[in-house]
């Protein structure tokens, strides 16, 4: 039977993480459903499942490929914001954070110094604020 399986299975894309979150989102779907009652997240949890399965199965690997990086990218940058902001957090009692006026870039300096002139590192535009 496993063999079976493995030759039903060549050629086509398999799992992968963004499959492995629609199935845990069609999960989720279907709990919500149970406790509701309601046939809408039933409905969105069988449509989820749905394209999973067709997403597994299907032969047009470089897409499924594609699908998948771009959804990797975006829980990278995610991943990213959301570690900046933690850290933004922890520093927040002993620094201050400003954008540049000029080119956006963040610029972390020090409290408690009064007015100060900060010179961006990027562009080196010079601007004033209280630290």
């Amino acid at each position: 039977m496993k063999q079976k399986i493995q030759h039903f299975m060549m050629g086509r894309y398999g799992a992968d993480q963004l499959g492995r979150l629609l199935m845990g989102v069609s999960v989720a779907f279907l709990l919500v459903s149970l406790l509701t009652r309601l046939d809408i997240f039933y409905i969105i949890a069988l449509g989820t499942m749905a394209y999973e399965y067709y997403r597994m199965m299907s032969r047009q690997v470089e897409r499924r490929y594609a699908e998948n990086q771009k959804y990797l990218n975006g829980r990278y940058l995610l991943v990213v914001k959301w570690n900046r902001r933690k850290e933004h957090f922890r520093q927040r009692k002993t620094h201050h954070f400003y954008k540049c006026p000029a080119c956006k870039q963040k610029v972390r300096v020090p409290k408690g110094k009064g007015r100060i002139c900060i010179t961006c590192p990027k562009c080196k535009e010079e601007f004033i604020r209280k630290s």
